[in-house]
């Protein structure tokens, strides 16, 4: 396993990491320790969650899981959304203080490595925002703090904000980014890779749809997400399956999959720190960690764009 990084933090995390966002639903706690044994066993250190993941579910199964061995893994989870209440995003002191507390109790540990604001808040200061964050590292709470969902300018906004006043800034951002969703390559990665801020990409396969397991004209397999998802579904269109086609069979030429391709492609990006790879079984896991094996030279780097573009 290849290490990175993350962003200008004193840690280093594998290059791939697991998400962990059906841990406590569909997959139940057997499950969970199962994957997260053979994650460790790997060399994947970098767990992502969030307490809003089934209802904070993700977070208690992981505490069980994690018991023991906390030494291993450098565990990221999130604060700032609140379905169901009078605003979606909540990014106040009081949240975020409340947040913290209950993530700490059911991932039971004393600390969270990374905690990372799950989105902008439009109604709340973003000094108060930085500041109560600030506090939390001052504390030893939280070791860095991390941003997801925010715009380069929002992320440029609040680190410019806390650097002026000496408080803790971003040192991550993750964002939705795989090689059929690049809207972050015009303003994002140029921020993140002059101020060394360490990229996190979520939903690396497209829901599925970079595995090459939808096919055209073909209906979605049995079970698979795309037999639902709207999400999914609109990757697919005649354009998306000529390139899913064409860099199939790129990769096999390679003796890689699809799969290990959309990793090695985002990882090809110097300012990313490691691909959250969300996985449901040990052997997505395995799956997954193979592309960490895999460098895509500039050559090869080139060839693929000119397929995406």
């Amino acid at each position: 396993m290849e290490y990175r990084q993350l962003g200008n933090a004193g840690l280093r995390v594998s290059v791939i990491g697991l998400g962990t966002n059906q841990f406590g639903g569909k997959v139940e706690q057997e499950g969970v320790n199962a994957i997260i044994a053979a994650a460790l066993d790997m060399g994947i250190n970098f767990i992502d969650t969030a307490d809003v993941y089934q209802e904070g579910r993700s977070e208690e199964t992981l505490g069980v899981a994690l018991k023991g061995q906390w030494d291993k893994a450098v565990l990221a989870t999130k604060v700032g959304i609140t379905p169901g209440g009078p605003r979606e995003a909540d990014a106040s002191r009081q949240h975020i203080i409340a947040g913290v507390e209950a993530s700490l109790r059911r991932l039971q540990t004393d600390h969270i490595d990374l905690y990372q604001m799950h989105r902008w808040d439009d109604e709340t200061p973003i000094e108060e925002t930085m500041r109560a964050l600030e506090a939390l590292v001052q504390s030893g709470k939280v070791r860095y703090i991390g941003a997801s969902n925010y715009t380069a300018q929002q992320l440029k906004q609040a680190n410019a904000l806390a650097a002026a006043d000496g408080w803790a800034r971003f040192v991550t951002i993750q964002n939705h980014y795989h090689m059929l969703e690049r809207e972050i390559e015009a303003k994002m990665l140029p921020y993140c890779a002059t101020h060394t801020i360490g990229v996190l990409p979520y939903f690396p396969l497209a829901g599925g749809f970079l595995t090459g397991k939808y096919k055209r004209g073909q209906p979605a397999p049995a079970g698979s997400r795309g037999e639902t998802s709207q999400y999914v579904q609109k990757y697919m269109t005649g354009e998306n399956f000529d390139k899913i086609e064409h860099l199939t069979a790129w990769a096999a030429m390679r003796s890689h999959t699809l799969n290990e391709l959309a990793h090695a492609w985002l990882l090809a990006h110097p300012p990313v720190s490691s691909v959250i790879s969300g996985a449901t079984s040990v052997a997505q896991v395995q799956q997954n960690a193979r592309a960490a094996d895999w460098r895509l030279d500039v050559a090869d780097f080139e060839s693929v764009n000119a397929v995406l573009e």
